[in-house]
């Protein structure tokens, strides 16, 4: 085998490598089965949704919060709310009060553009205080642009 042949087996593997790296990462975008968090810890809320976040800066909530994001959001958007690029990165989110509504509406509801699921809803997996121990996690990640 000569030099040029071995040089196109090598650039053709290497293609092939990376195609399969980026059908890995198309399927796992948005391919999380949503865990239940476990917040008993945590004083109860009611069935009324809130529109800010009653836990902020709560350490209890950040725990349980942390928690959570591990078990079902760090897959996309990447260890401890550090994004690889897959999804937004959600410590650059707002902490203001209209940004926990839009927080708790988009983890309900999920994200769907176009017919596709981009994050699924965790409605009805997540209560209302696993949602806002989430928020309150990221917001204690948040780093300012």
């Amino acid at each position: 085998m000569n030099l040029n042949t071995s040089k196109s087996i090598l650039i053709a593997l290497s293609l092939v490598t990376a195609c399969l790296g980026v059908v890995t990462l198309a399927y796992a975008h948005g391919d999380v089965t949503p865990q239940a968090v476990d917040t008993h810890e945590l004083p109860k809320l009611g069935a009324e949704w809130l529109e800010a976040n009653p836990y902020k800066g709560n350490p209890t909530a950040i725990r349980i919060g942390a928690s959570a994001y591990n078990q079902n959001c760090a897959r996309c958007h990447g260890l401890e709310a550090v994004s690889g690029g897959i999804a937004p990165d959600l410590r650059h989110l707002p902490t203001d009060a209209a940004t926990d509504e839009y927080f708790q509406g988009s983890v309900r509801r999920g994200k769907v553009r176009n017919g596709n699921v981009y994050m699924p809803p965790f409605e009805g997996i997540m209560s209302q205080e696993a949602v806002w121990a989430l928020r309150s996690y990221i917001v204690s990640r948040h780093i300012e642009d």
